[in-house]
């Protein structure tokens, strides 16, 4: 009975990887240009058994299945599915035999502690170092890759067997994604059904499963904030959504602080002017939090809306800005405004903390008028490090007035052997009528 329903799951994932194909003729969707839709030859029942003999393990038979009845690696998730042979090429041997010890769920505090000789000891020898990973990799097998460090394994053996897990490098309270369905097969039809339904497929598989209907009962069911975040995240990958979508949203922007800005980000996401009051009203509000929430949403949507109307608000409200993030998201859409000045950006070109002098150097980059604002500059560079003059030179060039010539002659031998930097500092000379030769020449 199992053996036929499996049976007719592949031949659903046949014909959903020709309607894939037809449905991205032009390879829009990541990784798909590697692989074509398209999959390898099948492997016989013979050649399976001779890989898992050699190999001395088991695949999960969902997975055995997909070798043996669709194909030997090839079209997929990413940059597709290895052949077994290569998903072999790329697992570690000690590895493959190891013990399973990840789970989902696991807590920051279980991570860090598997894998602390990997991210704390420098030193540690090439031996632990590759015993260390392997225990953190044990039984499981690397079938893709998502590029980068980015990586997809099936769990071989254990209480988790057959499922699938992404990886990425070993960093502190990161631990490893177990997707959320149960088997490789659910898994790969899954990303087929995205593909066909269109939807966005950025990062497939690390959002919550279901159309919108099924993750708005999730919702409301959800026993704790969690799964509710969960099922809000969820909906990201839905390009359009229904008014009965857009309403069950307003209602949770209205009634659940811990997930409005969410609530207010997907509106936003399919219906910008719909969510243009609770924009205004993040934006307002009190707390640091929900205006960089405000400010990341704005920035989301600066390519395709007219923001002119949020402008004022953001700058009646840079004094609520104290972090260099909160910062870099004010800059970007300001500056596409034209509404950064030095002036209005004094407190932060003049801040103690280096990062956000940095954050507001590189804002005003574009800002007309900067000899006007000369007293602020020389504040800038009187308290400021030397990366601060450095990134001033860098960003804005060389601002040609009198009271900043001591801050440029001190650096000057570190940029006059640069072609480019030279120019800039000799043009800043002959603007203001002063030799050529004024930086090399001692105070008298």
């Amino acid at each position: 009975m199992w053996f036929g329903k499996k049976e007719t799951q592949l031949d659903r994932i046949k014909n959903k990887l020709n309607q894939a194909m037809r449905k991205d003729t032009a390879f829009s969707e990541f990784g798909s240009s590697s692989h074509q839709y398209r999959v390898n030859g099948k492997l016989t029942a013979k050649e399976l058994a001779d890989w898992q003999a050699h190999n001395q393990v088991t695949l999960p038979e969902p997975f055995a299945q997909f070798l043996t009845k669709v194909g030997n690696g090839g079209a997929g998730p990413y940059y597709g599915i290895y052949s077994i042979e290569k998903a072999a090429s790329y697992t570690e041997r000690q590895a493959l035999l190891a013990e399973s010890v990840l789970h989902p769920g696991m807590t920051k505090e279980e991570w860090n502690h598997l894998t602390e000789p990997l991210t704390n000891d420098e030193d540690i020898p090439d031996e632990e170092y590759d015993d260390a990973r392997n225990k953190v990799l044990g039984g499981m097998l690397c079938i893709g890759t998502q590029g980068c460090e980015y990586d997809m394994y099936l769990v071989l053996e254990g209480k988790h067997r057959g499922r699938m897990v992404y990886t990425s490098d070993f960093h502190p309270d990161h631990p490893f994604f177990f997707v959320y369905e149960d088997n490789f097969l659910d898994w790969y039809e899954r990303w087929l059904d995205e593909i066909i339904l269109d939807y966005d497929n950025g990062w497939f598989g690390s959002r919550m499963p279901g159309d919108e209907n099924a993750l708005i009962q999730i919702y409301q069911s959800a026993p704790n904030e969690e799964i509710q975040a969960k099922a809000l995240d969820g909906m990201f990958k839905f390009k359009k959504t229904s008014q009965t979508t857009l309403d069950f949203l307003k209602n949770v922007a209205e009634q659940s602080p811990k997930n409005r800005a969410a609530a207010i980000s997907l509106i936003c996401k399919t219906s910008f002017d719909a969510g243009r009051k609770y924009l205004l009203e993040l934006l307002q509000a009190d707390g640091h939090e929900g205006f960089l929430q405000a400010l990341r949403i704005l920035h989301a949507s600066s390519k395709t809306v007219d923001l002119t109307e949020f402008i004022p608000v953001i700058l009646q409200r840079l004094d609520r800005i104290h972090d260099p993030e909160t910062l870099r998201y004010a800059g970007y859409i300001l500056e596409d405004y034209g509404a950064i000045t030095l002036p209005n950006f004094a407190p932060f070109l003049c801040h103690a903390d280096p990062k956000m002098q940095t954050t507001a150097i590189y804002a005003a980059r574009s800002c007309e008028n900067k000899q006007g604002s000369w007293e602020i500059i020389e504040q800038m560079l009187m308290g400021g490090g030397p990366q601060v003059l450095n990134n001033s030179i860098l960003y804005w060039g060389i601002i040609p007035h009198e009271k900043l010539l001591p801050y440029y002659k001190a650096v000057w031998p570190e940029y006059k052997s640069n072609p480019n930097f030279r120019e800039k500092f000799i043009g800043c000379l002959r603007e203001l009528h002063l030799p050529d030769d004024y930086f090399d020449k001692d105070e008298s």
